[in-house]
Formats: C-alpha cells, structure tokens, sequence
C-alpha cells in the first residue's frame, strides 16, 4: 500500500506527526541555543497533539476502518488531549523564556552548555 496514492486518511496524519516528533528531537539534541531547543520541544509536542487527534478522529471509530490493530475510536477525548497539551505547552513556554531572559542577563549568552554552572 502506497501512501502517496490513497486518499487522505489517518496513516497520513500519524507520518506527518512521527515527521514532526523526529524534527523536534534532533532539533533538541543538536542546538546548542536554548530557544532552538524550546522550538525543538514544541515540534514534539505538535507532533503528538496531531497523533492524539488522528487517533480521535471519526475515521477509526467503529463505523470507520481499523487502523493498526485499533477496534475503536478515541471520540473527542484526542481532541481534549490535545488542547491540554497546547496549554501546557503554551505555560511552558512562557517559563522557560522567563528563565532564559535571566540566563541571558547573568551570562550575556543563551548557549545552554553554560548552564552547567546553575546546578546547586
């Protein structure tokens, strides 16, 4: 079965989401700066919010097909997932900048190998 020749379904949604989730982990492991690393965590997290939704969606109920040995669909809770996520990820956002401004105001830098010198 050719992805690129079937109609639009949830197997499309979960490789754009495993795409995602991949992108943000090497993004978190190769970038040195710490907003690249934030970015990285937040292409994580978009990529399991689109799986969480893909597994919510009507396609895999039961009126749908089954998708990997799934028998039934998730219903709105995938959606509920995820905007938990989001707003999770949206509080983490914001404290993590607040803790690189400051970074950035003791050490004039955001390189996040300096912050070896923070453990207590």
């Amino acid at each position: 079965m050719n992805l690129l020749t079937q109609p639009v379904g949830p197997a499309h949604y979960l490789v754009v989401g495993a795409i995602l989730f991949v992108c943000g982990v090497v993004a978190m492991t190769i970038k040195r700066n710490a907003i690249g690393v934030l970015m990285g965590i937040e292409l994580v997290l978009n990529g399991a919010n689109l799986n969480f939704v893909a597994f919510g969606s009507p396609t895999l109920g039961a009126g749908g097909p089954s998708f990997a040995g799934c028998p039934g669909s998730l219903g709105l809770d995938g959606q509920w997932i995820a905007i938990f996520v989001i707003v999770l990820a949206a509080a983490e956002a914001a404290v993590a900048l607040a803790i690189a401004l400051c970074f950035f105001r003791n050490y004039s830098t955001v390189d996040v190998d300096r912050g070896d010198q923070l453990h207590g």
